[in-house]
């Protein structure tokens, strides 16, 4: 079995993800895993897809009318094997507080200057309940290679949410 990751985005309108699943389960694909979201007026999302290797390349080919109909614009990467997860520690950091500049940069940089990765981010703003502005809403899962203190990495992170001016929380992930 091939493992392929699509992007794909479009103007939102109804019917996008059955015209893109559709193509998919024609050639026997196996829709594995997705984010996929409206932003702004488009619609956009990543996939990761299992089809059998003999049938890539006319999945890949068949995702084309999908974008000359004016669907989705989409890309189509064949993934490598995924290597074996390193032992570690796996963290969600949540993150809340008045939206500015710079939140998810100074965050994931703090994270990478430590060998932290990033597996999945999610956020968001909206209006803030109180006293208006715009609140931001971050959920960060991470992998902590086992080489990494949690707990100088806890507090690394408490110090920049000081710094930021956000509330920030980190639990142990599953």
């Amino acid at each position: 079995m091939a493992t392929l990751v699509l992007t794909a985005i479009g103007d939102d309108h109804l019917g996008l993800v059955d015209a893109l699943s559709a193509v998919i389960a024609d050639h026997g694909g196996n829709w594995e895993k997705s984010h996929m979201a409206h932003l702004g007026d488009k619609f956009a999302g990543i996939v990761m897809v299992t089809v059998p290797d003999e049938r890539t390349d006319d999945l890949i080919r068949d995702l084309e009318p999908l974008e000359t109909q004016g669907l989705l614009d989409i890309t189509a990467e064949v993934s490598p094997p995924t290597p074996p997860v390193e032992s570690g520690t796996r963290l969600s950091v949540e993150v809340v507080g008045l939206d500015h500049p710079g939140i998810v940069h100074d965050i994931s940089h703090a994270l990478a200057v430590r060998g932290v990765g990033i597996e999945e981010l999610e956020s968001e703003t909206s209006s803030a309940p109180m006293g208006g502005g715009r609140l931001f809403r971050a959920t960060i899962l991470v992998q902590v290679p086992s080489a990494v203190s949690v707990r100088e990495l806890k507090e690394a992170l408490e110090d920049l949410a000081h710094h930021l001016m956000v509330d920030l929380e980190v639990h142990e992930s599953d």
